[in-house]
């Protein structure tokens, strides 16, 4: 096992002790057997919080390492190509459509929205000249704010902008039992990435390549879309959105490890977790015992890994 694997998963383990451990109410870990309160405590709301974490943390990093290898581009992850924002205008539109449509139907309707987004977005980079690299996060960014800001004058003229602050704003202090089990799919999709990864690193050689290599460019490219369009879906239904997670975990690990996606995976989905878990920690420290969204924890912390690499990649340029 490759050394970052084994500390990702001490840290891992040791990270996840810590988010059981600290909340709003009062625990202890020698009563969880004698209260019956403490052991409610911990399976209702303690485990299934830190399950999501990792999930999410997990899932969006994966997301993001294969839109890059898939574009060919370090610096775009779903919430930057408008996968985000269309899936949280897709759950906005079933919602005022039908409001009594479980979460099942509203996911499915979110994804649909993620894959037309991130189709129009491929649509738009045919029109950028190919060395023209680090216009595509920008052009993304430019994007998924029209979309928010299309989504957001919906909200605004049907008096569900409470709503649609939910899905624009990743929170996990309303997770409970029963109410993230839809991330589990998240989990499912990672697997099927990983057994596609091979074919993946292939397509993200290019159309030419990978004809030659007997991989079909096309079929490979709109798989690789529809997995992560319905991994952000979930995770926009579930718990709203977390940016930059999914750019910044893959670039950390490309720069250690390399560029071999089903070797790297096992150490992008647990340095994504650990990430994630270790802002929300932070987030409900930082104002204890109001919390800090992860959202915004993992926002200042991903802005600026984001212009670091750009303009990095820029002086390299």
């Amino acid at each position: 096992m490759h050394k970052l694997t084994v500390y990702n998963l001490i840290l891992l383990f040791l990270l996840s002790l810590c988010s059981l451990s600290i909340g709003v109410g009062d625990f202890e870990w020698k009563a969880i057997f004698s209260q019956s309160e403490q052991l409610s405590l911990l399976l209702i709301s303690r485990i299934p919080r830190t399950l999501a974490i990792i999930l999410v943390g997990a899932t969006l990093s994966v997301a993001g390492m294969v839109l890059q290898i898939v574009l060919k581009n370090r610096f775009i992850e779903p919430g930057m190509i408008g996968a985000s924002q269309s899936a949280a205008l897709g759950v906005l539109i079933v919602s005022l459509l039908f409001p009594a449509s479980d979460l099942l139907f509203k996911m499915s309707f979110a994804t649909v929205s993620a894959l037309i987004g991130m189709g129009i977005f491929m649509l738009l980079l045919r029109h950028l000249p190919a060395y023209q690299q680090l216009m595509v996060p920008l052009v993304g960014i430019v994007f998924g704010n029209i979309i928010e800001a299309v989504t957001t004058f919906i909200a605004y003229e049907t008096d569900s902008l409470q709503l649609l602050s939910f899905w624009f704003s990743g929170d996990f202090s309303g997770v409970l039992a029963g109410r993230y089990e839809l991330l589990w799919l998240t989990a499912i999709l990672a697997i099927v990435i990983y057994f596609m990864a091979d074919r993946l690193s292939i397509a993200g050689l290019g159309e030419n390549i990978s004809t030659n290599l007997g991989v079909n460019y096309k079929q490979m490219t709109w798989l690789a879309l529809l997995t992560v369009a319905m991994i952000t879906a979930v995770i926009v239904v579930t718990v709203g959105q977390i940016p930059f997670i999914g750019l910044v975990v893959p670039n950390i690990i490309s720069r250690l490890a390399g560029d071999r996606l089903r070797r790297n995976l096992p150490a992008v989905v647990l340095l994504g977790a650990n990430l994630v878990l270790a802002c929300d920690i932070l987030g409900r420290i930082i104002n204890h015992p109001y919390e800090v969204p992860i959202s915004t924890m993992f926002g200042m912390l991903g802005t600026l890994i984001f212009l670091y690499l750009l303009f990095k990649g820029k002086k390299h340029a």
